[in-house]
């Protein structure tokens, strides 16, 4: 079916950047809203939240609607009206420089390939392990999905991409709510009775995954990076033929995200610790096994393979373009051949993901594993954008010393002062400092408004530039002549 719809009758495929990373412009708002979707959602959120087997994991899916909607009144503007491909693009062009596009999309990259693409791999491969109940290397299942969702960037782009995860969507998103229904009827539609109540609240105590309070803090700005400024995201609402056909897909992506997400990796979740225990990331599997029809459990098995291979070819896409368009193009040659370039850069990705793949199998939380190690690169990154879009006149080297700061100081919080010290009696340091309420997604908002202020020091104190707040009178000035600017094709 993906393939009839890219390259059958009136298709076309042309040789194009923007044919092989944008689909030619080409994609309406429900392939738009596929493949947002999809991108999103794999077995990291399926596996990963289930396996906290706790409602609470439902606030990452709830707050991503924020997310969306700044992405659809806010940047999707932004995006078009500067013609960007990457996100990267738009940096560049309100920095004095371009090395800060350079710098983050190494941060883009070196996170698709140390976390985004080996966790997908990891999860999916570990919830068809667990749901066939076979000993089998993980690398058995990782390798052959990987290369299929080579096949699909290498062979179609990001239009194959947007079709498969449209269409593994709706099956994905089918399956998986038969398996709540089966789910709570396994337990007579009652997951409270015999639950611990931490495991059905949605009010996170300190010590839970999401400390309530923490909604207020770093969460909004968490889902601000992800949905409206992470390339694997962005890229798939830059696509569409304008910005309200983007919008439209942004909406629907939002309502989905609302209406059918949260169920399908919760409520799962705490119905295997009814009926199991405490099992971790194998829940999903587990209870997959337990309540699906064996005639049904090869189908839904397929349909989490294809989801994997959605989100993985997805993620690779995005991978490819920040490489071609923000390295190769740059300092190597133009792109005469853009498939060829997006061939070799696939195969190189495809190989180092399925090598990542192990380092995964010591975590306990997959899911809560990556939201901490986002947060190395996630704040920092916003913190460029905020300093970019929010200033003018800022020098691309003081926003990476902004970013260099950024990465420093999570690092140092994430790594050092939350690991539990043995001369502080198993405490953390923050414990220690009578700071027990200070999470890892406070300490977010730190980073970003302390990321912040270092590159706008070092752009007066280093670069003797003044930085302009774009709201200020000659703020306002300057941001109608760049708009002017751009209008005109300048």
């Amino acid at each position: 079916m993906t393939y009839l719809k890219v390259h059958g009758k009136g298709a076309g495929r042309d040789s194009s950047s923007k044919e092989v990373f944008l689909a030619g412009g080409g994609l309406s708002w429900l392939f738009v809203a596929g493949s947002i979707t999809l991108t999103n959602l794999s077995t990291e959120q399926l596996v990963g939240m289930n396996g906290n087997q706790m409602l609470l994991l439902a606030w990452w899916e709830l707050s991503g609607f924020v997310g969306l909607m700044i992405l659809a009144f806010i940047f999707v503007p932004i995006y078009y009206r500067n013609k960007c491909t990457t996100v990267t693009e738009l940096l560049e062009r309100r920095y004095k420089g371009g090395s800060i596009r350079t710098v983050i999309s190494a941060m883009f990259l070196a996170g698709n390939i140390l976390i985004y693409l080996p966790a997908a791999l990891y999860s999916g491969s570990l919830f068809l392990q667990s749901l066939f109940g076979t000993e089998f290397s993980l690398l058995v299942y990782a390798a052959p999905m990987t290369i299929i969702a080579a096949a699909y960037t290498i062979t179609g782009g990001l239009r194959a991409v947007a079709v498969m995860d449209t269409y593994s969507g709706i099956g994905l998103l089918a399956i998986a709510l038969l398996v709540v229904f089966l789910a709570l009827a396994a337990v007579n539609f009652d997951i409270f009775t015999g639950v611990p109540e931490f495991r059905t609240s949605m009010i996170g105590a300190i010590d839970s995954p999401i400390p309530f309070h923490t909604l207020f803090t770093g969460m909004i700005f968490i889902q601000i990076f992800y949905w409206s400024t992470n390339q694997n995201i962005t890229q798939k609402a830059m696509a569409a033929p304008n910005v309200k056909e983007a919008q439209k897909g942004v909406f629907a992506a939002a309502a989905v995200r609302v209406l059918v997400i949260p169920a399908i990796v919760v409520i799962p979740g705490v119905v295997a610790f009814k009926l199991f225990g405490d099992v971790n990331d194998a829940a999903y599997g587990k209870l997959v096994a337990q309540v699906l029809p064996g005639w049904m459990s090869g189908a839904f098995a397929a349909m989490m393979a294809a989801a994997v291979i959605a989100h993985t070819s997805a993620i690779l896409n995005s991978s490819v373009a920040l490489y071609s368009m923000d390295f190769h193009e740059k300092f190597i040659a133009p792109i005469a051949k853009p498939w060829k370039i997006a061939a070799i850069a696939s195969v190189v990705l495809t190989i180092t993901s399925i090598l990542m793949v192990p380092v995964f199998q010591n975590a306990s939380s997959i899911i809560n594993l990556l939201q901490q190690l986002n947060g190395l690169f996630s704040m920092p990154i916003l913190s460029a954008f905020i300093a970019g879009l929010l200033f003018r006149n800022v020098d691309a080297r003081a926003a990476i010393g902004g970013l260099i700061w950024g990465l420093g100081s999570y690092a140092i919080h994430n790594f050092i002062l939350y690991v539990p010290n043995e001369g502080f009696d198993g405490q953390t340091y923050y414990q220690h400092w009578g700071l027990p309420w200070l999470h890892y997604i406070d300490v977010m908002v730190i980073v970003l408004v302390t990321s912040v202020a270092v590159s706008l020091i070092i752009n007066k104190l280093v670069f003797g530039n003044r930085a302009t707040f774009i709201f200020s009178k000659i703020g306002r000035d300057i941001r109608r002549a760049e708009e002017a600017a751009i209008d005109a094709g300048q």
